[in-house]
């Protein structure tokens, strides 16, 4: 800190034996250690306080940010929450239309063409020379004409 070497030492000493004399030399020494030590402590106590306020200051910028970094990836997760439910709900729309496409295309292979059309379809049994027996009822169908077509009267028992 101030750099002086045994011989400056050396001629300061001289100089306080000399100024102070040899009775009063070793109060004097005792006080001038008692002030190096008092002044060697106070700078511990600051460089001591320095380094924890620096410390403390290091500390809350790694906790802003860490802050930073979670609210960052919590972000990101509900981001990701939101594509991923997007993204589901946007497959489950697409099952959802296959499964009805699907459902449509086997009623329809299942389903007899004269089955299909509604009930307004339906047409009361015809007279005259080709009316149809009184136990089967007629519909017209494009494919077929009629359902005695399709299926035949039963036989009575």
């Amino acid at each position: 800190m101030f750099d002086i070497g045994f011989s400056e030492l050396l001629v300061i000493a001289v100089v306080a034996l000399i100024v102070l004399g040899p009775e009063r030399l070793p109060k004097a020494a005792r006080f001038a250690g008692l002030w190096v030590r008092r002044a060697r402590a106070q700078w511990y106590s600051v460089k001591d306080e320095l380094e924890r306020e620096l410390a403390s200051e290091e500390l809350k910028r790694n906790l802003k940010d860490a802050q930073d970094a979670l609210r960052d990836t919590e972000q990101r997760i509900r981001d990701s929450a939101r594509e991923t439910e997007q993204q589901f709900e946007e497959v489950r729309k697409a099952a959802r239309d296959d499964a009805n496409a699907l459902r449509d295309d086997v009623e329809s292979a299942i389903t007899p063409p004269a089955l299909a059309k509604p009930p307004a379809a339906i047409v009361a049994p015809a007279s005259g020379p080709t009316a149809a027996s009184a136990d089967e009822t007629t519909v017209d169908t494009p494919e077929t004409g009629t359902t005695a077509d399709l299926f035949p009267p039963k036989e009575p028992q």
